[in-house]
């Protein structure tokens, strides 16, 4: 098994920056993909950013909403992946959860993950 734990989240003003932690610990896997999702009040879960691993990061993806603002980063020796958010958007407001898939190939779907955080909630006011 593999938990996945969420940090960092909190109450910012639009154009501020937050960065969020995701804590794994656990199975752990030698190729896999780390992903971060949100969810806002009355919407679906959506793709947000994840990469690729294979003893080191090998791919990126980004939502198009959040290229050129969020970066995905990984440090090996704390075993946590970070989701640093710049320039935020009310748009932004959401809860943020990580997740792993078992495998190389990035999914924008959540479904597709095997493992999945609780989530911390990020509120960007106008």
């Amino acid at each position: 098994q593999v938990q996945l734990t969420e940090s960092g989240g909190g109450l910012v003003q639009a154009g501020e920056s937050l960065r969020l932690s995701c804590a794994a610990s656990g199975r752990t896997f030698s190729t896999y993909v780390m992903g971060w999702f949100r969810q806002a009040p009355g919407k679906e879960r959506e793709f947000v950013a994840a990469f690729t691993w294979g003893d080191q990061i090998v791919d990126y993806d980004y939502a198009d909403s959040v290229k050129g603002r969020f970066t995905i980063s990984r440090d090996n020796a704390k075993n946590t992946v970070y989701l640093q958010m710049n320039r935020l958007k009310p748009e932004d407001t959401a809860v943020y959860s990580c997740a792993l898939s078992r495998g190389n190939v990035i999914y924008s779907s959540p479904k597709l993950y095997d493992y999945r955080g609780q989530g911390t909630q990020v509120t960007v006011s106008s």
